[in-house]
């Protein structure tokens, strides 16, 4: 086959409450890894007719994904234990995504996560490994990639990220290989479709547009540039703490006049990934896993008083319920994109960099001592 094309269990816009089961599977374009990936699903449950084991393996799938969110929360030490009830028991969108639509979405979030576990390990090489591999089940970890290449710049300078890059870069080709040889314009632009146009039935966030905005070139034009300008804000403003220019992260780091303070992994990928998700042309409702598991860190990564804890957890209500209101309205999209904006302004002004320290002024009482010593 020419392109990566594999039957897949659900439908475009997810499960919703009173659908049926887990259907018939329905053809879809994504790259390689994904082929491989639920090929051999497909064949260990008797050609998809055995659903009920493909949702055991994807239950399965769920609490190995939490095994590695929880492990990363609990090096960032961050987010209060509550929380992480809503994590686990107060989704039903996301129990549905996983178990009940069995998406290649929460297969490539639990690949990140792993990746990003690595990489929280000093093990930047298997994680590069692992975030492609996560890339070639679904492109949407693309929005991840800045702030990774900016980790890896701040690392290990332009030559060192190098080795690091070629890693992702050849996975994909040796993925990809069998469909490159056969048909590598179809594979690429298939596989790879930044252009693909989406359906305004399925729009969880821009439900409030008229659907010839939501369709015109020029509105997905602005939205890039908007994210192209928040990634470009973080990192010169968010994501850079050192003194010297976010051209010195292309040097050596032993050649750096100023070291920089230790960074923080989670925030940047995790940031890094939200802008992409505020600025996405459309998030159906399997897009949710996206970025569900990063909200309480992006909530609660900025210092907080006992009182603001409160509103933090109604906003993770909010969006819950913008994700569960289906079909979606003008009022669940807007409440989305508010709460969004929140998360955002937390985000920027949380994290803001500490002003820089007034120089001691000097004592008069000194001064007066060495006076009489004259």
């Amino acid at each position: 086959m020419g392109t990566a094309e594999l039957p897949v269990t659900g439908g475009p816009g997810g499960s919703q409450r009173g659908s049926p089961g887990p259907s018939l599977p329905s053809l879809h374009s994504y790259p390689a890894g994904f082929v491989y990936i639920f090929l051999g699903l497909y064949y260990a449950t008797g050609r998809g007719t055995d659903i009920r084991l493909a949702q055991y393996l994807f239950a399965g799938l769920y609490l190995l994904n939490l095994l590695l969110v929880f492990r990363i929360y609990c090096r960032t030490n961050k987010v209060p234990p509550y929380v992480f009830f809503f994590m686990c028991c107060a989704s039903y969108r996301i129990h549905s995504i996983f178990v009940l639509r069995l998406f290649n979405d929460p297969v490539a979030m639990a690949i990140l996560f792993l990746a990003i576990n690595l990489f929280l390990e000093e093990h930047w090489s298997w994680g590069c490994f692992l975030f492609s591999l996560a890339v070639s089940v679904k492109m949407n970890i693309l929005l991840f990639a800045p702030g990774l290449l900016f980790l890896l710049l701040q690392r290990f300078g332009l030559l060192g990220c190098i080795p690091k890059l070629c890693i992702c870069a050849l996975l994909q080709v040796v993925l990809g290989l069998p469909f490159l040889l056969v048909n590598p314009v179809g594979y690429l632009t298939r596989s790879f479709d930044l252009g693909r146009q989406f359906q305004f039935k399925w729009t969880v966030n821009w439900r409030f547009l008229p659907e010839e905005v939501f369709q015109n070139r020029a509105f997905h034009a602005t939205l890039l540039l908007a994210h192209l300008a928040g990634l470009g804000l973080f990192a010169l403003h968010r994501w850079h703490r050192s003194k010297e220019s976010i051209l010195a992260l292309l040097k050596d780091p032993a050649e750096r006049k100023h070291t920089s303070p230790p960074l923080t992994i989670v925030f940047v990928l995790f940031s890094s990934n939200f802008l992409g998700v505020c600025c996405s042309r459309s998030l159906h409702y399997q897009f949710y896993v996206w970025y569900f598991h990063t909200l309480p860190y992006l909530l609660w990564c900025t210092p907080t008083t006992k009182l603001a804890h409160m509103p933090k957890v109604l906003l993770l209500g909010v969006i819950e319920l913008c994700w569960n209101t289906y079909p979606s309205t003008v009022c669940s999209s807007l409440s989305l994109h508010i709460c969004h904006g929140l998360v955002l302004l937390q985000l920027w002004y949380g994290t803001a960099p500490p002003p820089a320290p007034h120089p001691p002024q000097p004592s008069r009482r000194p001064a007066a001592i060495s006076k009489k010593a004259q």
